[in-house]
């Protein structure tokens, strides 16, 4: 059983890694939302698998924590990318605003 826990922990691992990863390299704050939100919740997630298989007698209490972590964080990442729309944050591709019209000679 701790051999499936170990992986269940070290795929929770690869996939946080991931997500900071992704907040650190994307361009903007838009892909950095979906970047840290949905790599970070599924590797947590993970974690939590993993801590269920060390430790049986905490399943109800990890599970309260997975279903918090798989209502609040797409809730907290709504409200971030909506406050970073209204405060006019510009999407940017290949280092560039999205919506720019560009430079013709």
């Amino acid at each position: 059983m701790e051999i499936i826990g170990y992986v269940f922990t070290g795929i929770g691992v690869i996939f946080l890694f991931l997500g900071v990863l992704g907040v650190i390299r994307m361009p903007d704050v838009y892909n950095k939302l979906q970047a840290g939100t949905k790599a970070t919740t599924l590797g947590f997630l993970s974690m939590i698998a993993g801590a269920v298989f060390f430790r049986p007698e905490w399943w109800s209490k990890l599970l309260a924590l997975g279903l918090f972590i798989l209502v609040t964080a797409p809730i907290g990442s709504h409200n971030l990318a909506r406050a970073a729309h209204s405060s006019r944050e510009k999407i940017r591709i290949d280092g560039h605003d999205a919506l720019e019209e560009e430079d013709t000679p």
